[in-house]
């Protein structure tokens, strides 16, 4: 440090050391300020990128941003109307989760547990692909389920201007809609090309912007190849929504249409899919900071929730359905831990009944810890500060009273609704009554109608029926009534009529209500069909259950109903004000299953002992060995994978490190629904599948954690590895267009 004594220097040096010495000081502040300046964009930059966005408004809105962080490719290379793009290459699997086109014949990449429910449908004790796995070695061998399709997204375009026109602020809610939905069908069915598209309006920013969807349906997809449970569903429910993770959650399908690529049902002379663009794969690698990108169908997100409704959520709604949820996978687990054939049966069932549990009860868990509902309220009162102005109040003034005033209202019907829904989702018996039983009263009084209705009953009864297991189904809805009889509250008046009965305890009455319901199989529904009573339909046992939850489920009084009316107008107005108030702000809508674009970079999380890697952004094949538990429902695994660990026999899929890749991380914006989307690098290349979000981040359907938000997606080295190396199905290998 240079330490001048002004009172020693003569005036000229006064001025000359003075000067010199200003000229130092404004050096060194510089240098500070460059330094902090220097450490801001680094802190930016390392942040996650929030947000969900139209692929319509990326040139106007992200184009600049995602090509300052690495992406190579131009908007028009993403989505264009025209010419073949990227979106073209992702599809909607199965009205749920995302996957991509991957070859040339119509390959389709997405999760294991997306295809869950066919690959448990396809299996049987003898042939257990859950189990075992499958690949098919030729277009004939691969396996149709009943009932499985992609969507195709082709264009969108905005008509909120057209549908807004239309509706005022003054009208009633119920008649808005009714306005809005008749628009919404018109401007469908202008668009559909005489039924050659699906056309869908979709309301955003709760009803302050409308925009419509073109797809195109394919529903003949088939079976490809799959991975064992050991490699695609391993660490199970224990490893679910954690890092670090080694799951290979793959598995591969193909789309078939007519000799003229449209789509078609199901027929022996389809032929695959040519598509307009397929994704090339990179087996290259990438490193801490790549740009990466998502593109996928999110499901829902809630990121205007009010803090009412997020206490509503914590406190009520969410310890409902994890409790519930919990009641029923512990029923199924018994049943399904005796036989394999009701494992099979079940799985798919469980699978998404344990994931959601422990979802909820992570969002419950990271909601409370970082005090969301708290950060709300700052954001709330700022907004009612705004709209108390002169100019606002009229429009906005009561907007957040209104709002209060419904959770208030509605908390204690949350929490006895997700208790009830919670009894919907694992009971199979507490809902099909109903749905099959105003069919069978409608076959029993309509005689002349009687033989056409007859043939469809049938198919409906054959399908419900061809896999349930009657113990498992009596323990579930037992177990879910004495629950929700003791927990839920506001009770359906017959279930507590039962309950008076039998003290709370269901066992025996839901034994003999299966006993004495024709319901209770397949053949006492046959004999019914042959001599039919809607009297026996309305007193039967089994019936008269699944109706009393369903009536409550549907309840409404008009109380209600002006609740939620108030609710709808005033939660609009809330984000309507909210952009207002803020107009220069860069925002997306809140996911509602539309095809989306979310970007940010491979990240890591800070050091886990549990974690081999040198870098904590990825898995290797070497601590999911680690793992390994032989014989045990999560952790087994395969013998052939521990050997080709063993001798180090990668391929070419290792990384130029040496280690066989599994799993990685980056911090995309996602959600439900994204499972299956590609993960892409700047060039647009497939380097991985988005699979699961972290724990930590579970609240991330409400708010955006910048700091704790990760996607975990499996390496698609390691996918290429499992197809090549450990299944042998190089005929799938050859398909693929790989960039080394």
């Amino acid at each position: 440090m240079v330490k001048i004594n002004l009172h020693e220097l003569t005036p000229e040096a006064k001025s000359t050391q003075f000067m010199h010495a200003l000229h130092l000081l404004k050096k060194l502040l510089m240098k500070k300020i460059l330094l902090l300046f220097t450490l801001s964009i680094v802190s930016l930059t390392t942040m996650a990128d929030e947000g969900m966005w139209f692929l319509m408004h990326l040139k106007r809105l992200n184009e600049a941003d995602m090509q300052r962080k690495g992406l190579k490719l131009t908007a028009e290379e993403i989505y264009s109307i025209n010419n073949s793009s990227l979106k073209d290459a992702i599809v909607q699997f199965n009205g749920g989760c995302t996957a991509e086109i991957v070859s040339g014949s119509g390959l389709v990449l997405t999760n294991h547990h997306c295809g869950y429910d066919v690959i448990a449908e396809l299996s049987t004790p003898t042939q257990d692909y859950l189990t075992n796995g499958f690949w098919a070695q030729t277009y004939t061998e691969e396996l149709k389920p009943k009932s499985l399709s992609v969507r195709f997204f082709v264009r969108m375009d905005n008509v909120t201007e057209r549908i807004l026109s239309l509706v005022n602020d003054t009208m009633p809610e119920k008649e808005r809609q009714k306005i809005i939905q008749q628009e919404s069908a018109r401007i469908e069915q202008e668009n559909s090309e005489n039924g050659k598209y699906i056309v869908s309006v979709k309301s955003f920013y709760s009803g302050n912007e409308y925009y419509y969807f073109v797809y195109q349906d394919f529903e003949d997809v088939r079976l490809v190849g799959t991975p064992p449970n050991s490699i695609g569903k391993f660490g199970g429910d224990t490893d679910n929504w954690e890092w670090p993770r080694h799951t290979g959650d793959f598995a591969l399908f193909r789309v078939y249409g007519d000799r003229d690529g449209n789509p078609a049902a199901y027929a022996e002379d389809n032929v695959p899919l040519k598509p307009k663009y397929h994704l090339p794969i990179s087996i290259k690698g990438f490193k801490e900071g790549d740009f990466s990108m998502i593109l996928g169908y999110p499901g829902r997100t809630n990121r205007w929730m009010p803090a009412a409704g997020i206490d509503q959520n914590v406190h009520y709604a969410y310890p409902a359905w994890v409790e519930a949820s919990k009641t029923g996978m512990d029923a199924l687990k018994k049943h399904m831990d005796q036989d394999q054939a009701v494992h099979i049966n079940y799985a798919s069932q469980y699978s998404r009944i344990a994931n959601y549990w422990k979802n909820r009860q992570g969002m419950i868990d990271a909601l409370s810890k970082h005090k969301t509902s708290a950060s709300k309220r700052k954001l709330e009162r700022k907004f009612q500060k705004w709209a108390n102005k002169k100019q606002n109040r009229q429009k906005y003034g009561d907007v957040l009273h209104t709002l209060d005033r419904y959770y208030a209202s509605t908390n204690e019907k949350a929490r006895h609704d997700n208790y009830l829904t919670g009894t919907l989702r694992s009971a199979t018996f507490a809902a099909l009554p109903y749905s099959l039983g105003n069919g069978l009263r409608q076959y029993a009084e309509n005689s002349a109608q009687r033989a056409n209705m007859r043939s469809r009953l049938e198919i409906f009864i054959a399908e419900n029926y061809e896999k349930i297991y009657l113990p498992l189904e009596i323990d579930a809805l037992s177990d879910e009534l004495d629950l929700y009889v003791a927990k839920a509250g506001n009770i359906a008046p017959y279930i507590a009529e039962l309950a008076g009965q039998n003290n709370g305890n269901f066992g025996t009455t839901v034994k003999t209500a299966f006993a004495n319901s024709i319901f209770g199989s397949k053949e006492k529904l046959e004999t019914f069909l042959e001599n039919p009573s809607a009297d026996a339909v309305d007193n039967d046992p089994l019936f008269k259950i699944s109706k009393a939850l369903l009536d409550k489920y549907r309840e409404r009084t008009p109380e209600q109903e002006q609740l939620e009316d108030d609710f709808q107008t005033a939660y609009r107005k809330y984000i309507a004000g909210f952009l207002e108030m803020n107009p220069k702000a860069k925002y997306y809508p809140d996911a509602n299953s539309t095809l989306r674009l979310t970007y940010g970079t491979i990240r890591a999380l800070p050091k886990d002992p549990r974690n081999d890697a040198k870098i904590n952004n990825y898995t290797t094949l070497k601590g999911t060995i680690a793992k390994y538990k032989p014989n045990d429902a999560e952790f087994d695994l395969p013998k052939k994978l521990i050997d080709l660990y063993e001798k180090k026999d990668f391929g070419r899929y290792a990384d130029k490190e040496g280690y066989m890749p599994v799993n990685f991380l980056s911090d995309q914006d996602i959600t439900g629904g994204n499972s299956g989307s590609p993960v892409l690098n700047g060039s647009g290349e497939l380097i991985g599948i988005a699979f699961d979000g972290n724990i930590e981040a579970m609240a991330g359907d409400v708010i955006f954690d910048p700091k704790l938000q990760r996607t975990i997606s499996v390496d698609i080295r390691y996918v290429l590895f499992v197809i090549d190396k450990f299944a042998d199905a190089q005929n799938i290998i050859n398909e693929l267009t790989i960039v080394e």
